[in-house]
């Protein structure tokens, strides 16, 4: 897998999947997040409940949607995040490679930080498959599908938050390399 992905990895192949998943990101962060938000009265949609939720808070939230509001979760929002994660895990995971191969660390152990939006992508999915299953199935949601939705929720947050950490770290060593190539 390491081979294939450093034969793939230039500079146009990262940035053009990079722009594609933040036009994603973007398209939902303003136009389908905000179209379900306005019927939560002020309550976040389960996606963005980083630290997770409970079966109070998804039916709370849930009826204060109302119809319209789960219909346009359900068939506007959701459709999206749906293609989301794959592109995210995808071309995060190549800028990350991308990043590594320039400072030489690609062939280490710190290779497997490009995993971290990979695994971020999949609970993403499970995180999304919850989130479907509860609204069609509402107001019979059980316990366990909110627990098992809101572990996927917490674990795509987590891998996400230190894949950032890590994205950081990496390109503070490549601008610090960039400098220390230029001092000799």
């Amino acid at each position: 897998m390491r081979e294939y992905i450093k034969r793939k990895i230039n500079g146009k192949t990262v940035l053009s999947l990079f722009i594609l998943s933040n036009i994603f990101g973007v398209t939902m962060l303003m136009v389908t997040i905000p179209e379900v938000m306005q019927y939560s009265k002020g309550l976040k949609i389960l996606d963005l409940m980083s630290t997770g939720y409970d079966i109070q808070y998804v039916n709370t939230l849930f009826s204060t949607l109302g119809k319209a509001g789960r219909d346009l979760y359900l068939y506007h929002q959701l459709p999206l995040d749906l293609i989301y994660p794959a592109l995210f895990g995808i071309s995060s995971c190549l800028v990350l490679c991308y990043f590594l191969n320039k400072i030489g660390k690609f062939d280490g152990k710190l290779f497997f930080l490009c995993l971290l939006p990979l695994c971020s992508g999949l609970f993403d999915y499970g995180e999304n498959i919850g989130i479907i299953s509860m609204l069609r199935s509402y107001p019979n949601i059980s316990a366990l599908q909110v627990q098992t939705t809101s572990i996927f929720t917490v674990l795509k947050s987590t891998f996400a938050a230190i894949f950032f950490i890590a994205l950081i770290c990496i390109l503070l060593l490549v601008v610090k390399n960039k400098y220390s190539k230029r001092k000799i």
